[in-house]
């Protein structure tokens, strides 16, 4: 960082019962008051280089006492008061990048120009800023934060000559770079690498607001040099630190202690945020697009904000993996938002409306599918934990997705049986609508083992994976068991074991709620029995 001294007299300035004075032999003649400070000072070296107190300035009353001259508002407050303060007494002063914008404001405000004498504040620190300021990195874009934290753009010449400093240096290429940078990216060793990475630029412009971002962003892109990707990156690393992180509020009791003036301001850099995100495809990742979602429901984001990024989730659904998809409800702290989840399932699924332009696209699209499968099985076990989800919406996000989507069934086999667990109260009737979404020929050995065994699944069901059992034992395909001489015997047996076991839990419930209907369970035990043979002795003749 470079330093410039001005002045050659050493501080003699003090503080003395809430004034600020100089120590000097000549009494003070001018007061000034700077917002709540007041200073003591001398109207001879003050007035002879700044313009606005010649015209401030008045002569004292009839008891020689002066008038006192307010500077309230004043850019930079009593620091950069006292810095052009300094300059007219010849007291030394250091200036950098850190005060450089506030001392600028500060002379600008009281005149100190050319005009008023010769030598003045103002160009003294022109000179600087085009000699050092703008030849440094971090000086440019410390400078152009601290304009930004002081909210001054006064002298435009001065921000858009920073702005152009800075994208003149993201745009040489990285075996150029040779100023230093912040880069803290984890396993990133310099010493091992003899140019700057591509993403070297990212990490100091994220400390900029978002206005200023925005212009550095907007810069870069109109310069048509740097690929969308790298643009991308440099947007995540703003959101990563200047928005909040979204896994820290789960509820509407984590968003209370936050002031509605910091919501409102997240709102506003999300939404400008999301703006500069660019058109190309894979210019953020899918992941990001979660999170900023997120962070939208937080903040209260527009709904054509909320839209975007939903947009942007459902094309690139396949990058994530299940629990990005967890966005829990601020009403319901314990619960799921699954209706955003649908969503931006429907968005992906509408990728597939337009026929495939080639058939690489068309595989690209079926690789897609297959993987937003394996994502959204997991998603459905994770929910399948909430016990305030009904069943019909549960069998509704299992039929969501197209049949071609599932080589496997695995997944959804473990998220239906995972509901089932976690649902005691469901009938019979849910549990076997829930169970014909699975495709037990899509089981693996493994799971259709632990099916044939589950004690949650209905009858139906493991019949079916007993037939499939067999088969694969035999090795004859299943839509070939009526030409084989294959006795299910052994079937119905195991079946007809599950179903009495199934049964007698059935009983000793009703029992336990109403010994008067124990009769009417035997008999309706034995019918449904008796109806199992029969289906079985049919089998058997229809088969010989």
């Amino acid at each position: 960082m470079k330093y410039m001294r001005l002045g050659t007299k050493p501080d003699t300035f003090y503080t003395e019962e809430a004034t600020r004075s100089i120590l000097t032999d000549v009494p003070t003649d001018l007061i000034i008051q700077i917002n709540n400070s007041r200073y003591l000072l001398h109207k001879f070296p003050l007035l002879l280089k700044c313009g606005l107190l010649q015209r401030l300035w008045s002569e004292p009353d009839k008891d020689g006492h002066p008038a006192p001259i307010l500077l309230l508002n004043f850019p930079g407050g009593e620091p950069a008061f006292e810095l052009c303060a300094k300059f007219c007494y010849n007291i030394s002063i250091s200036l950098s990048a850190h005060n450089f914008i506030q001392a600028m404001a500060a002379a600008m405000h009281l005149r100190m120009t050319e005009s008023v004498s010769r030598g003045n504040l103002i160009i003294k620190l022109e000179g600087f800023f085009n000699s050092c300021i703008l030849h440094g990195w971090k000086d440019s874009i410390i400078t152009l934060q601290n304009a930004g934290i002081m909210n001054w753009y006064d002298d435009q010449r001065i921000i858009q000559t920073c702005l152009d400093s800075i994208v003149d240096k993201i745009l040489t290429p990285p075996s150029q770079v040779t100023w230093s940078y912040t880069y803290t990216r984890p396993g990133f060793s310099r010493k091992k690498h003899n140019a700057a990475p591509k993403d070297w630029w990212t990490e100091d412009i994220s400390d900029l607001n978002i206005d200023l971002f925005c212009s550095v962003i907007y810069a870069i892109r109109s310069k048509k040099q740097l690929p969308s990707a790298l643009i991308g990156e440099a947007i995540h690393v703003f959101a990563c630190k200047q928005l909040p992180d979204p896994d820290e509020f789960n509820s509407a009791q984590s968003l209370s202690k936050y002031e509605h003036e910091t919501m409102a301001k997240n709102q506003r850099v999300l939404e400008s945020t999301v703006s500069l995100i660019p058109s190309e495809p894979g210019s953020v990742s899918g992941k990001f697009f979660v999170r900023l979602l997120k962070i939208a429901n937080l903040v209260g984001a527009s709904p054509s904000v909320k839209a975007e990024l939903v947009r942007g989730c459902g094309r690139q659904l396949d990058e994530i993996e299940p629990n990005d998809l967890i966005f829990h409800s601020l009403s319901l702290p314990h619960s799921f938002d699954i209706d955003i989840v649908e969503t931006i399932l429907d968005n992906f699924l509408r990728q597939f409306a337009r026929p495939p332009l080639n058939e690489e696209e068309s595989e690209r699209r079926l690789s897609a599918m297959k993987r937003v499968a394996l994502i959204f099985d997991s998603y459905l076990e994770i929910i399948a934990h909430d016990s305030d989800l009904s069943a019909s919406k549960f069998l509704d996000l299992a039929l969501i997705l197209p049949e071609i989507a599932r080589q496997k069934h695995d997944g959804l086999y473990r998220a239906i049986d995972t509901f089932i667990k976690e649902h005691p109260e469901l009938s019979k009737s849910d549990r076997k609508q829930l169970c014909r979404v699975i495709d037990c020929q899509k089981l693996s050995a493994e799971e259709r083992s632990h099916a044939i065994a589950n004690e949650r699944m209905p009858l139906r069901t493991i019949v079916q994976l007993l037939y499939i059992q067999q088969d694969k034992v035999t090795g004859t395909p299943h839509g070939l068991l009526k030409r084989h001489s294959i006795d299910p015997l052994n079937i119905h047996k195991q079946a007809t074991k599950m179903e009495a076991r199934e049964e007698i839990r059935a009983e000793e419930r009703v029992f336990k709620v109403d010994p008067k209907v124990a009769k009417v369970a035997e008999v309706s035990s034995n019918v449904v029995k008796t109806s199992v043979r029969g289906h079985t002795r049919e089998q058997k003749k229809k088969m010989i």
